[in-house]
């Protein structure tokens, strides 16, 4: 009983406590991620061929640009091993679309539940006045005219996005070098 007369007590405990949240929440959603997708087998052989994929197509490349001398033979090879690594991080993202409803729910109800108990309440002042967009997010579902008040949505959400970003770097879960693609890659230009 003595935490929460503490934090009522501190300048800002609104804010610490979204910042609190959603440390926990990230390190609840990576828990999940871990348990359906990282230390599965699959995940770890589709993320060992992108890997090796993304060296091998450093090196071809870096090696044509250093002989100048452009070979057909030499771009098939280097267009098959794009195709090969194109298909590869498909196929991962794929994989990690499961775990990411789960996670999309976890966010779902705890978003409800920090939109329930800070309605209406200003949880941050931004050190400067947002511009238009921004302020729109900011300033979302607060009263009064100051720009500078920060709604809890607005907090949560920079917050979520640094920390889940930043804890994936530090257990090594970012997505490989050569995944950069996603469910929807850019077209090729060479296609077209």
């Amino acid at each position: 009983m003595a935490t929460p007369s503490f934090l009522s007590s501190l300048k800002y405990s609104d804010s610490l406590t979204v910042v609190g949240i959603s440390i926990c929440t990230a390190v609840i959603c990576e828990a999940i991620s871990w348990v359906l997708i990282y230390r599965t087998n699959s995940y770890k052989s589709l993320r060992s061929s992108i890997d090796k994929a993304a060296k091998k197509l450093e090196t071809m490349k870096t090696e044509s640009t250093t002989a100048k001398i452009t070979k057909k033979s030499k771009t098939k090879k280097i267009d098959r091993v794009e195709t090969s690594l194109k298909e590869s991080s498909r196929d991962l993202s794929l994989f990690k679309f499961k775990s990411g409803a789960v996670v999309a729910v976890v966010l779902f109800v705890v978003f409800g539940l920090l939109n329930s108990l800070f309605e209406g309440k200003a949880v941050a002042k931004l050190p400067f006045k947002p511009f238009g967009l921004v302020m729109k997010m900011s300033h979302r579902g607060l009263q009064g005219d100051d720009p500078t008040d920060c709604s809890m949505a607005f907090l949560y959400f920079l917050c979520s996005i640094s920390i889940r970003t930043n804890l994936q770097k530090f257990l090594g879960f970012s997505p490989p070098r050569g995944a950069s693609a996603g469910l929807f890659p850019m077209p090729d230009p060479k296609t077209n």
